[in-house]
């Protein structure tokens, strides 16, 4: 009868710590999940913030090119002509010239957003991965804990420890800023 009674007892210390467990790291994995959705939508803006930069940017470097080459054209067909250019001709040059120079200054800028926005989205991503790997561990961490509750063993629950720690550590890291990475799960996963 005692053995009984101690067996009850290991059997609840157990389930109450699988269940504390389970629920301590689901809160944790439903806040992450808010953050890394926060994530992927700053994620989402820098990328189209990048792509409409890199559209603009060749606009102008093509309209540059086409301007430039008119320009040649216009001189050259000015100096077929004898007597030099005409107002109307002149007037073009001068205009063309405005233009050109007006692409020269912009393009610069423009590539510089670009890039701006491309390495907005790279650093945004390495706290992306961070939770993608946290919501892994403590995913891992779960299922580990419903064995271990099922086949009554402590082992199987200090596994989930151990998987439930990393993924809080690795949500922490997404949280914080930090430039903690699993390069090595997000290149196996990615």
């Amino acid at each position: 009868m005692e053995i009984e009674l101690q067996a009850e007892i290991k059997d609840k210390r157990l389930n109450r710590m699988v269940a504390l467990t389970v629920v301590a790291l689901s809160i944790f994995m439903g806040l992450s999940q808010v953050k890394d959705g926060n994530i992927v939508q700053a994620m989402q803006q820098a990328q189209s913030n990048a792509v409409d930069f890199w559209n603009e940017y060749q606009a102008a470097r093509t309209k540059l090119h086409v301007d430039e080459a008119a320009l040649g054209q216009l001189r050259a067909l000015a100096g077929l002509g004898g007597s030099g250019a005409t107002k109307a001709t002149q007037a073009e040059a001068e205009r063309l010239e405005a233009e050109i120079a007006k692409y020269r200054r912009e393009t610069p800028d423009l590539r510089k957003k670009a890039q701006d926005e491309q390495a907005s989205y790279d650093a945004l991503n390495v706290h992306d991965d961070q939770f993608d790997a946290s919501d892994a561990l403590i995913a891992i961490a779960i299922s580990i804990s419903a064995v271990a509750a099922l086949t009554e063993s402590f082992w199987a629950l200090f596994a989930a420890w151990a998987f439930g720690a990393g993924g809080l550590v690795m949500g922490l890291a997404g949280f914080l800023g930090s430039n903690l990475h699993l390069g090595f799960l997000s290149r196996l996963l990615g």
